[in-house]
């Protein structure tokens, strides 16, 4: 097997990412504290060509030499926002359109897996603070939520590698699936 190249792969330079047809899911970064989880988040974004990243409350925004060490470029790709709080930006969300997920472990939540995001939907996201989660005010707000199903010791995974998780989910799901 024989690794490939950039070439090899034939990526799209920035101009052609942001006019190209994208996943349509927004992801809300509700108080993330971590600039890497955030640059982390806005290159898995790139990779499944997402809609939109909105960074609110403390979550920190580009230009930022910690978030471009994790992003590589992909703050200049994905087109991103601040808002400075997510339970408005999750109701002005659901007034578009949306429907809006919160990505956390609650009563009623509904397992990746079983899920099947529907096409001709728009959705939205919303994954929290690394320590203390989704608000329970902007859960409250959400449609529904969305829980990994975990099996290990852990009560939670790292932010960015759950946002991954979930943006293959959708990819997966809305760009991969035989429907399509």
């Amino acid at each position: 097997m024989k690794k490939l190249t950039v070439e090899d792969l034939q990526r799209l330079d920035v101009a052609a990412f942001q006019q190209a047809e994208k996943l349509p899911l927004v992801v809300v970064l509700d108080n993330v504290r971590s600039l890497h989880n955030v640059g982390s988040v806005l290159r898995t974004a790139d990779a499944f060509r997402v809609q939109e990243v909105v960074m609110c409350g403390i979550t920190a925004t580009p230009p930022s030499a910690e978030i471009h060490k994790t992003a590589l470029g992909a703050e200049d790709s994905v087109s991103w926002r601040y808002a400075a709080d997510a339970l408005a930006e999750v109701q002005v969300l659901r007034g578009a359109g949306y429907t809006v997920l919160a990505v956390e472990q609650v009563e009623g939540s509904l397992k990746m897996g079983s899920f099947r995001p529907e096409a001709g939907r728009r959705y939205a996201v919303v994954l929290g603070n690394e320590v203390k989660g989704v608000q329970q005010c902007v859960v409250d707000a959400c449609h529904q939520a969305l829980e990994i199903p975990q099996f290990g010791t852990k009560h939670s995974l790292n932010v960015s590698v759950t946002a991954g998780m979930v943006m293959w989910e959708f990819a997966r799901c809305l760009l991969l699936s035989p429907s399509r």
